[in-house]
């Protein structure tokens, strides 16, 4: 597939996305000397081990052993093949390069089949909305509530006709299998073994995953009755976990980026309004509390996330514990207050777009104060049990954390709200942090990566030797000489990459750690190469590194040979087979004496 994109297209687009950039589009990254470091996307952590070299131009987990280039992040990141990474870093590049739509993934064809059909369906609630007359008051209640028609378009809004079977006999006729459509959420199925259209007559709203693919719906009904739910989500299903998905994460990404912050909200009808206010880092959970994976997801890419929930007793009561979670991922949390009782879109309706941004995301009052003001809520300050109740919950919050400014700002100001000496309030904080102290871990700083696995000798010399090799190809050539064309490794994994590094030579001559990195098939080779290709060797005594490499897995190799031949040597005793073992005991003797003289 790669060889249809022309050679000299690749290098160009490889020679214009520079590593650093393409993977801070999709996770954060904090500069440690000379390199990079930020939460592997491929796995769940807290503590920074994933690397991005500058100099070398490729990245490498030191947690879950991914690695790669550009290409490869790209590849792996978005599931797609070659051709389409390059063709998608070729539009960032402002390139336009033609290459096959395949999923490089192992996803199943079901799920496959369930993404096309939301693809499809989607773009059919989109031209109904937009393009018939059944549509009309629906595009018509959209506008009225302050959603442009650029809005309407760029997030693929549409309208689902009140008819049960529209959309059934539509996915039949498109060769959708209908068991899928209802597994998925698009129908639902009868007790007769019929099947009937999950939404209808509703403005539809179509939720994406990280990617920009539409997995979900969320239909709200135009007119607000009792016996219909204003919002009508999809279930779960094997392509939509509420306790993953963070609505507008695909299209907020470069905004939190750029900005190092996220708007958290309870609803994705609030990020739209947000939208629509210029505030374009706003995300949400879809109809559920917040979870690790979406803490870990936010983490990924931003510092500092601002909570702007709803302004009743509620939406309080919900940041509150968003914001203890967000804490313990060591995030900065900031409390966006909305006054009245109100929620986000109705508060831009009545006051304005400007006044939201400016007013509230620009303000947000910092995490211990919201707590202060949480406290407060329904508390008489004429009763003593009251007063020592909100003291003890502001305390109990300010135990944990470590910053002396904080517990002295916040303990004076206890002491004018409550008229208790700050001593006594000092007194009971001190007894509150001996407590919290055996419970909860001190703030993390990030520290740079290491490879914490222990290496053995021969493991190392393997790792060097192939280090040595992708930084010049003439030690391809001088090991093949030295050891007469054989596997100069122990483990086979090794040998492979070796074979691919000697047919990557054979056409390209000089060493490109980024360049061979795409041509080789799968992740697990991909890891090894990244970890050789960051370990330091010596440039200036590179011969004999290689030669000292050699000598040390020779060695390793007659020291395994001599373990399976004592094994062996066991077992024949055992079985008292005499002529073989003492064959098998001068084997093992002379490749001793040959290990001694190495």
């Amino acid at each position: 597939m790669a060889s249809k994109i022309p050679e000299e297209v690749i290098e160009q687009i490889r020679s214009q996305s520079d590593i650093v950039d393409v993977v801070s589009e999709y996770m954060q990254l904090t500069k440690r000397g000379r390199n990079y470091f930020g939460l592997c996307p491929f796995h769940g952590e807290q503590t920074p081990s994933f690397s991005v070299s500058t100099d070398k131009q490729i990245f490498h987990c030191f947690g879950c052993g991914a690695g790669g280039n550009a290409f490869t992040f790209v590849m792996d990141i978005e599931g797609i093949t070659f051709p389409e990474a390059v063709a998608k870093l070729g539009e960032r590049a402002g390139l336009a390069v033609e290459a096959p739509t395949v999923t490089a993934k192992p996803v199943s064809a079901t799920e496959t089949r369930m993404k096309e059909a939301h693809e499809f369906v989607a773009s059919f609630f989109h031209h109904i909305l937009m393009n018939t007359e059944d549509g009309e008051h629906a595009l018509q209640y959209l506008k009225d509530r302050g959603f442009s028609e650029e809005m309407i378009i760029d997030y693929q809004l549409g309208y689902a006709l009140p008819n049960f079977d529209t959309l059934t006999i539509l996915l039949e006729r498109q060769g959708f299998d209908i068991q899928e459509m209802a597994a998925c959420g698009l129908l639902v199925e009868r007790d007769d073994g019929s099947y009937f259209d999950r939404f209808r007559e509703r403005v539809m709203f179509p939720i994406r995953d990280d990617r920009g693919k539409v997995i979900a719906f969320s239909g709200r009904v135009l007119v607000t009755n009792k016996e219909e739910a204003k919002y009508l989500n999809s279930p779960e299903s094997p392509i939509f976990h509420k306790s993953e998905v963070l609505y507008n994460v695909d299209r907020a990404r470069p905004a939190i980026r750029k900005q190092r912050r996220a708007v958290l909200m309870e609803g994705f009808m609030d990020v739209l309004a947000a939208t629509t206010a210029g505030v374009t880092n706003a995300v949400a959970t879809m109809g559920t509390s917040l979870t690790d994976q979406h803490c870990h997801k936010l983490k990924r890419l931003a510092d500092n996330i601002t909570l702007c929930y709803d302004g009743d007793q509620a939406g309080l009561d919900a940041a509150k514990r968003a914001g203890a979670l967000l804490q313990q991922m060591n995030l900065a949390v900031e409390v966006a207050i909305l006054p009245d009782g109100l929620d986000p879109d109705d508060y831009i309706k009545t006051r304005g777009k400007e006044n939201f941004a400016e007013n509230i995301i620009e303000h947000p009052q910092a995490y211990l104060a919201f707590i202060m003001h949480h406290a407060r809520k329904n508390k008489n300050f004429q009763h003593e049990n009251d007063v020592l109740q909100y003291v003890r919950e502001v305390l109990e919050e300010l135990a944990k954390r470590h910053s002396p400014m904080e517990r002295d700002l916040y303990i004076r100001q206890l002491a004018q709200e409550t008229g208790i000496s700050e001593e006594a309030i000092y007194a009971d904080y001190r007894k509150l942090e001996q407590q919290t102290k055996t419970i909860v871990q001190p703030t993390q700083t990030v520290n740079i990566p290491t490879d914490t696995k222990v290496l053995s000798h021969y493991e190392r010399a393997e790792r060097l030797l192939l280090a040595h090799m992708l930084a010049d190809a003439d030690i391809v050539h001088h090991v093949l000489l030295q050891e007469n064309d054989a596997a100069p490794f122990i483990r086979d994994v090794y040998n492979t990459v070796f074979i691919y590094l000697i047919r990557f030579y054979e056409e390209y001559q000089h060493a490109d750690v980024q360049r061979f990195t795409e041509i080789l098939p799968e992740q697990d080779l991909r890891k090894i190469v990244a970890e050789a290709a960051l370990m330091e060797c010596n440039e200036d005594s590179r011969t004999e590194e290689v030669n000292d490499c050699l000598a040390s897995l020779k060695k390793a190799r007659i020291q395994h040979s001599i373990d399976e031949k004592e094994h062996k040597l066991k077992e024949m005793i055992k079985l008292q087979e005499t002529a073989e073992a003492n064959k098998l005991a001068m084997e093992i003797i002379h490749l001793q004496r040959v290990l001694r003289g190495m």
